[in-house]
C-alpha cells in the first residue's frame, strides 16, 4: 500500500528532502530514495511497504536479543522490506536488498497487527527482521494503537534514524535495540555504506528520551575484532549510556557476501566478555553460543545467577521488585 510520507522538505524543481533517515536522501520527481522504499511522486514523498509484510512471528524476546526487557515473555514480530544499509555480511538480505517488485509480502494493517499481538498472547511488538525506520510511518501508526492496547514497543535497529523521526516515535516506542557494528568510519562505510556518528546520536537521543537500550555487536573475524576496537566500543557505551546497559558480543556465521570468513572463535568472544567487565560494563552477553553461561544473567555485585538461558529459552527469572534475592542489589530491568 502507498500512503503519503511524514517528515519530508519540498524542494525546487520537485524535489523532496526525506528526513526519515540519516542519508537524508534528496529525491528527483519518480526516483527512490537509498532504502529503494520511498518515493517523489509530483512532490510530494510517499511510502512504498505501508501495510507491507515480508514475515511475522511470535518470538521469545531475548531473540531480540533483549535479556534485561520483560524476560521470558513473547514478542510478536513483524517485519517489511528494503534497508538504509548494504551489510555485507546481512542475514535478512532476501528482505533487506530485494526489489519491491520481486517481494513475497502480505498485508497487515496496523489494527490487525495489534489484534494479531493480542491474540497470539505477546505482551510487546517488535518491528524487526529489516530496518524499521524505514517504515515509520506505519511503525509509529500500530505504536500508537499498540500503546493503548497495552503492548510494549520495541525497535530492532541498525540506528541510523534521523532525530527528527526518533523523536516523532518516542512517547509509543519502549526499547531500542541498536547495532553498534563497529567503532570504525572506515568499517561502517565499506561494509555497510554509511557513516558511523549517526548510529551513535540516535542512540544517545533514544537513551535521553527514555527508552530501555540494548547494545548488540556482531564479532567479525578480522573486521572489527580487535582488542582495541572491543575496548572503544565498551568504552562509549560506558560514557555515553550508562554501566548498567546490557551489551550483546554475537558469534559471526558466514552469510551473504561474506562467505569467505571463518565463524567468530569462543575465545574472540570471550576476549570481548572479558573487556566490557573489566571496563565497567555490569551486564555482557555472548549470543549464538548455545549453551555458554554468558548466556545468563548474574548479579554484579555477589555474582548470584538470576536469570537462567539456554538459547532463546528462559527457565527461571529469581529478581524479585528489580533487586537480586541474594544481596538486595538494584538490577536494572524491565520486568
Amino acid at each position: 500500500m502507498i500512503k503519503e510520507g511524514v517528515l519530508f522538505e519540498r524542494l525546487p524543481g520537485n524535489k523532496v528532502k526525506c528526513q526519515i533517515c540519516s542519508h537524508r536522501c534528496t529525491i528527483s520527481e519518480g526516483k527512490l530514495g537509498i532504502c529503494r522504499t520511498r518515493q517523489n511522486k509530483n512532490g510530494i514523498l510517499y511510502t512504498l511497504i505501508y501495510n507491507t509484510v515480508s514475515g511475522e512471528a511470535v518470538d521469545p524476546i531475548e531473540k531480540k536479543p533483549l535479556y534485561h526487557f520483560m524476560p521470558g515473555t513473547l514478542s510478536y514480530s513483524i517485519g517489511s522490506i528494503g534497508c538504509n544499509f548494504r551489510c555485507q555480511h546481512c542475514q535478512n538480505w532476501n528482505i533487506s536488498q530485494v526489489e519491491l517488485d520481486d517481494a513475497h509480502t502480505m498485508e497487515i494493517t496496523p489494527e490487525a497487527a495489534v489484534k494479531r499481538a493480542l491474540a497470539s498472547g505477546s505482551k510487546s511488538i517488535s518491528w524487526t527482521y529489516n530496518e524499521p525506520a524505514i517504515w515509520h510511518e506505519y511503525t509509529y501508526d500500530s505504536a500508537v494503537l499498540a500503546k493503548k492496547a497495552g503492548l510494549r514497543t520495541i525497535y530492532v535497529t541498525n540506528g541510523y534514524i534521523t532525530p527528527e523521526a526518533l523523536r516523532h516515535i518516542a512517547p509509543y516506542l519502549d526499547a531500542y535495540r541498536v547495532d553498534i557494528k563497529s567503532f570504525s568510519d572506515d568499517f561502517y562505510r565499506k561494509i555497510c555504506g554509511v557513516s558511523l556518528a549517526p548510529v551513535l546520536e540516535s542512540t544517545k537521543l533514544a537513551k535521553e528520551l527514555g527508552m530501555h537500550i540494548e547494545t548488540i555487536t556482531l564479532v567479525i573475524p578480522t573486521k572489527n575484532d580487535s582488542p582495541e576496537e572491543i575496548t572503544q566500543i565498551v568504552r562509549w557505551v560506558h560514557e555515553n549510556l550508562g554501566a548498567d546497559t546490557p551489551m550483546h558480543f554475537t558469534r559471526f556465521h558466514p552469510m551473504y557476501k561474506m562467505n569467505d570468513l571463518e565463524p567468530t572463535p569462543l575465545g574472540t568472544l570471550e576476549m570481548a566478555y572479558d573487556i566490557a567487565k573489566k571496563g565497567g560494563m555490569r551486564f555482557v552477553y555472548l549470543g549464538n553460543v548455545y549453551g555458554h553461561k554468558y548466556e545468563n544473567t548474574y548479579c554484579p555485585k555477589c555474582n548470584a545467577l538470576l536469570i537462567d538461558r539456554l538459547g532463546f529459552r528462559v527457565s527461571k527469572v529469581r529478581i524479585k521488585g528489580g533487586k537480586c534475592p541474594e544481596c538486595g542489589e538494584n538490577i536494572a530491568i524491565v520486568l
